[in-house]
């Protein structure tokens, strides 16, 4: 997967600006000797967002990215003069993506939507300038609020594919066969397992130029929720799917045995994947006759449809076509992203070499100007305590 251009699962370092320092200025001119205080406020610190965007698909360009790193707020000056805000950093991310805290693994947004923008990292706000304390009793005021620190956070960011229809099956099913026939996506076809290395999307044609989305992940093998073989790493691709496809190939020796192994496999990774619509495909079917395929149909799960299927010779993909469309338009099947619940990662849904990803940090340091500015004088009073006033930015948080 190193040389793969489908990245999913990145780890990278992300620090919102830290607030500017607000001003202890007074007012100087000739013939005003005591002009009072006039000190600005500080700028606040950039924000880190993230804006969703349909053209992209992969999460590569933050692989190469690690260190996200906003602007600091200028501080004020004299004459009420406001420091500059602080540079806001706008990560340009898949829809489909969910962010994570990669040091406690709990959940902290997802960006679905075109141009949709999320405020993963607050700001700093700015300090208040002196001339905010000056009052009848306290006409002098020699000091100013300091800005707010940054919020450094490493996140763990995992793209999660948009399909209607997720393709589940052990290797060598005839899962990217079915793809390859039924779209125009080339996945690579061979006779040995887990040919398929990365999740692969294909739009299927239907009736009066209807379409849907298909997704193909590489092949799940016992134990997989265990953390054995590839299909645990691609598991959450399907976790938005509306409808899942098992497809077990007609030379199984057990079809019902192999159903269940894969449907505990996906009810370990995340017990709400046990409530997706479900639909049975047996594949190479062309090497069965009707008899046969009456007497198989006995040992079948009775509780999901079920369709006998050839990529090769067509037999069955009408059928098929059928029952996935209903399915999907299904109003009960319906699946809103604020219904989904995004488990937490843990040891078995991390991506070991992202996990092992080592930053060297910068130091946090105080600018010169703005350490001189708080601490030097002779009339700072340490026992100051400040208390921040509440006011509204520009723009709206989501």
């Amino acid at each position: 997967m190193a040389d793969s251009n489908f990245i999913d699962y990145v780890k990278i370092l992300c620090r919102s600006g830290k607030g500017g320092a607000g001003s202890r200025h007074f007012y100087r001119a000739k013939y005003v000797p005591k002009g009072g205080p006039d000190g600005g406020d500080g700028g606040r610190g950039g924000h880190i967002i993230l804006k969703g965007n349909k053209n992209m698909w992969t999460l590569l360009p933050l692989r190469y990215r690690r260190h996200v790193f906003a602007g600091n707020g200028q501080s004020g000056s004299g004459g009420r003069s406001f420091g500059k805000d602080g540079d806001d950093v706008i990560l340009e991310v898949p829809c489909g993506t969910v962010v994570f805290d990669a040091e406690t693994g709990e959940y902290l947004c997802e960006v679905v939507d075109h141009d949709e923008e999320i405020k993963l990292l607050r700001g700093g706000r700015g300090g208040l300038g002196n001339w905010h304390f000056k009052s009848a009793t306290n006409r002098t005021p020699r000091y100013a609020q300091p800005g707010e620190p940054a919020i450094e956070k490493t996140v763990i960011m995992e793209l999660k594919l948009l399909g209607d229809v997720g393709l589940v099956g052990f290797p060598n099913a005839g899962k990217s066969t079915l793809l390859s026939s039924l779209s125009a996506a080339r996945p690579k076809i061979a006779d040995y397992p887990f040919t398929t290395m990365e999740p692969q999307l294909g739009i299927v044609s239907y009736r009066d130029n209807r379409s849907f989305v298909m997704a193909d992940i590489p092949g799940i093998i016992e134990g997989a929720s265990e953390g054995r073989g590839l299909g645990l790493r691609f598991l959450r691709h399907i976790e938005r799917n509306a409808v899942l496809l098992f497809m077990i190939p007609a030379d199984a020796d057990d079809i019902k045995r192999e159903y269940e192994i894969l449907l505990d496999e996906l009810i370990k990774f995340n017990p709400e994947l046990e409530d997706k619509h479900r639909v049975l495909a047996i594949s190479k079917s062309d090497m069965l006759d009707d008899e046969l395929m009456a007497e198989m149909e006995k040992d079948l799960p009775q509780d999901i449809p079920h369709v006998f299927l050839s990529s090769v010779t067509g037999t069955g993909v009408t059928e098929l076509k059928d029952l996935l469309w209903d399915a999907i338009t299904d109003e009960n099947n319906r699946i809103e992203p604020a219904t989904i619940t995004h488990r937490p990662l843990d040891g078995h849904h991390r991506v070991r070499e992202e996990d092992e990803f080592i930053f060297e940090n910068e130091p946090m340091a105080i600018e010169e100007d703005e350490e001189e500015f708080f601490y030097e004088g002779d009339d700072w009073d340490e026992d100051v305590e400040f208390d921040w006033v509440e006011y509204e930015e520009d723009e709206p948080q989501k």
